[in-house]
Parts: C-alpha cells; sequence; structure tokens
C-alpha cells in the first residue's frame, strides 16, 4: 500500500489509480474455499451453461472485494473504508485457460465532505463490459 492520502490532498475530480486484477478459475476455488460459496456456477460451465450464463462466472462478492481492494489500495488505510455501495449489472466470465478473466477499477473523487469524508465513484469493468453498477465508496482521510 502506498502511504494514506490525506483530505486536504483530493478533490472532487481526484482520479484514483486504475487497478486490474486477473481472476482465474484457481481464484475461483480459493475464494469458493474461503467463503463457503460453492456453488458449481463458479467452477463447473455445463452447470453454468444450463442456467443461462455463458459460462462459469466469478463470485460477486469477490468482484466486489476487487472494486474495495482499489478503493484501500488508494487511501493506504483498509480502516478508512467505511461505506460501500454497489449493484451487480453483469456477470464477470471467467475462461477455462491461463489467462481467465481482468477485473478493471478506475475511480473517481465525487464529492469531499466535512472533516475529511470523501465519496469515491467507482467504474468496474471486465472484458470491456460494466460488470458493477452504482457502485461507490465513502473513506474518512486524515
Amino acid at each position: 500500500m502506498s502511504a494514506p492520502v490525506r483530505a486536504a490532498d483530493v478533490a472532487v475530480g481526484t482520479e484514483l489509480p486504475e487497478r486490474s486484477y486477473p481472476v482465474t478459475r484457481a481464484d475461483l476455488v480459493r475464494y469458493a474455499g474461503a467463503s463457503g460459496d460453492f456453488n458449481p456456477i463458479h467452477w463447473n460451465d455445463r452447470t453454468a451453461t444450463d442456467v443461462g450464463l455463458p459460462g462459469v462466472i466469478a463470485h460477486g462478492m469477490l468482484t466486489m472485494a476487487l472494486a474495495a481492494r482499489a478503493v484501500t489500495a488508494w487511501t493506504g488505510d483498509p480502516a478508512a473504508l467505511v461505506e460501500y455501495h454497489v449493484r451487480f449489472g453483469r456477470p464477470v466470465v471467467v475462461p477455462d485457460d491461463d489467462a481467465g478473466a481482468t477485473v478493471t477499477v478506475r475511480g473517481k473523487v465525487g464529492a469531499v465532505g466535512d472533516g475529511g469524508r470523501v465519496r469515491v465513484d467507482l467504474t468496474v469493468t471486465s472484458g470491456g463490459e460494466k460488470v458493477l453498477s452504482l457502485a461507490r465508496a465513502t473513506v474518512q482521510l486524515a
């Protein structure tokens, strides 16, 4: 992580560094073990396509966590994240190959409030498609 960002150093429109996170089938297995979510749509192509998905998809909460990681990497302090909201727009399809998928997170300061509260508006994509909608994080900066 970088040095903590100070409220005095940000303004509306400040952009966060773009972050890209690879997601492979092996990552899905590890996440399933950690979360206890062993739904076969996250590891079995036949099951995923039988329910109308284009293939195996990443866990929504994993996608959400990757976006939060981009915010906490920017703040330099994971405890700075005080509020976080997303809507799941599209699934992250994870091919069965060595490359997998990539989740890209871009952020911009949308509001600066009193006492160091800052709203960060996020754009989260995979394969050129927006996967999280209305993604917003509120952070408390020093």
